[in-house]
C-alpha cells in the first residue's frame, strides 16, 4: 500500500504524521486490497480551520474519499478515519456476504466431492426408456379390459376418431380417461 502525506499550507510535524500513519494503518484490518492512501492536509485561513481529505484507491472499486474539517488537525483526522472506517467496513460486509460466502463454498465443495460422470450415469439407470406403440385405433373397451389383465397403470392409444387418449387406473378402481 502507497501512502501520501501531504501538507497545503501548513507544516506536518513528525508527530502529526506518525498520528497520520498509525490511523492509516488501521483501515488495513478489513482486508481489503488498498492500493494507496493519499492524506492532504491543508489550513484555510479564510474559514479558520483545517481540513483533512484522505483518497483511499481499492483494487477493483471505486475510490473512496473523505474530507472533514475541523478547528484542531487531530480531531479532523479522528473523525475522518472513522469515516474511513466505516466505509471500508461497508464494503468489505458487501464482499463477504454471508450469502455469496455460503453458495461459493457449497459450490466449491460439491465440485470437489460430487463425481458428475458418476451421478449423470446412477441418473440415466433410474430413467429407462420405453418405445410408445401406437398401431392402430383402439376402442376403449379393448384398452380396459388390457389394462384389467395387465400391471400397468395407464396405456396411451389412438381411438377410432384419431385422437391421442390416455387410460388410466384410479385408486378406486374405475379406469379414467383424457
Amino acid at each position: 500500500m502507497n501512502i501520501s502525506l501531504v501538507g497545503r499550507h501548513i507544516e506536518l510535524s513528525d508527530a502529526i504524521k506518525d498520528h497520520l500513519m498509525h490511523s492509516i494503518d488501521t483501515l488495513s484490518k478489513y482486508h481489503l486490497d488498498l492500493i494507496s492512501v493519499n492524506a492532504v492536509a491543508s489550513a484555510n485561513e479564510r474559514k479558520k480551520g483545517v481540513t483533512i481529505e484522505f483518497t483511499i484507491n481499492v483494487a477493483g472499486k471505486n475510490t473512496i474519499v473523505i474530507t472533514q474539517r475541523d478547528d484542531d488537525l487531530y480531531a479532523a483526522i479522528d473523525i475522518a478515519i472513522d469515516r474511513a472506517q466505516k466505509a471500508l467496513r461497508r464494503l468489505h460486509d458487501r464482499l463477504s456476504d454471508h450469502k455469496n460466502e455460503g453458495l461459493n463454498e457449497a459450490k466449491n465443495t460439491a465440485s470437489h466431492t460430487i463425481d458428475l460422470h458418476a451421478e449423470n450415469e446412477a441418473m440415466e439407470d433410474e430413467i429407462v426408456p420405453t418405445e410408445l406403440v401406437l398401431y392402430k385405433p383402439q376402442e376403449v373397451a379393448e384398452v380396459v379390459e388390457k389394462l384389467k389383465e395387465s400391471t400397468k397403470v395407464f396405456e396411451v392409444f389412438y381411438d377410432n376418431e384419431g385422437k391421442m387418449r390416455v387410460m388410466y387406473k384410479r385408486a378406486d378402481g374405475k379406469f379414467g380417461l383424457y
